[in-house]
């Protein structure tokens, strides 16, 4: 799942944007200053920064100047309107600028943008060795394509797209099964104990007693 990291030092204005991102299926951390900014992003994997210029501490320009080598897409967000700002942030190598106040869906759909620029809204999925074409259910490890059913491979990607989550039997069964689904549990299990062996993951999707799975990145 995307992450998104948004660096904004108004309450009010962080939480409205966290929910519009929630709604639409993103993850999403907050920082409300420069330095803790800096602090998430050199801790955790983020797919995509939303910067405020006037912060506290270090200011979105010269934090943007830090982090540029890391290569995450990055919006500014500010509440400068002018021209000059606008210019410098484009100049200086950011993906895009946005002008409080806005309004969710455009904030949305500038993030779509910047992500389908950079391949991360894909019809491919990685993880670790692991490459899954989504259109063509191709699953290859290590350059070597293998073979699943169709649920093994809706399971697979389920799992993936929730890496480090625990999924429960029950969130299972009504995404990958349907929510009308009457069969056993122990369903589950066996297709899980497949992509273990398939993929030699006995270590890597771990059983959460009395919950589910959870795949271990």
């Amino acid at each position: 799942m995307i992450k998104i990291l948004i660096v904004e030092d108004d309450l009010a204005i962080s939480n409205l944007i966290k929910l519009n991102l929630s709604i639409a299926n993103y993850k999403s951390e907050v920082a409300f200053n420069g330095e803790d900014a800096l602090r998430v992003i050199e801790m955790d994997n983020i797919d995509l920064i939303l910067l405020d210029i006037m912060l506290p501490k270090i200011d979105g320009f010269t934090l943007f100047e830090k982090i540029k080598p890391l290569g995450i897409p990055v919006i500014f967000l500010t509440a400068k309107s002018s021209v000059t700002d606008k210019v410098y942030g484009l100049k200086a190598g950011a993906d895009d600028y946005i002008t409080k106040p806005f309004e969710g869906i455009e904030l949305l759909a500038r993030i779509e943008n910047v992500l389908r620029h950079y391949d991360k809204k894909s019809n491919i999925l990685r993880f670790e060795d692991l490459v899954i074409i989504l259109d063509e259910m191709v699953v290859k490890k290590n350059g070597e394509i293998i073979d699943f059913t169709l649920k093994e491979f809706e399971l697979l990607v389920f799992l993936v797209q929730n890496k480090n989550v625990v999924l429960t039997r029950d969130k299972i069964i009504e995404k990958i099964w349907g929510y009308d689904y009457i069969g056993e549990s122990r369903t589950i299990d066996n297709h899980i104990q497949k992509l273990r062996k398939k993929l030699e993951w006995k270590n890597k999707i771990k059983t959460v007693f009395k919950l589910g799975y959870r795949l271990e990145e």
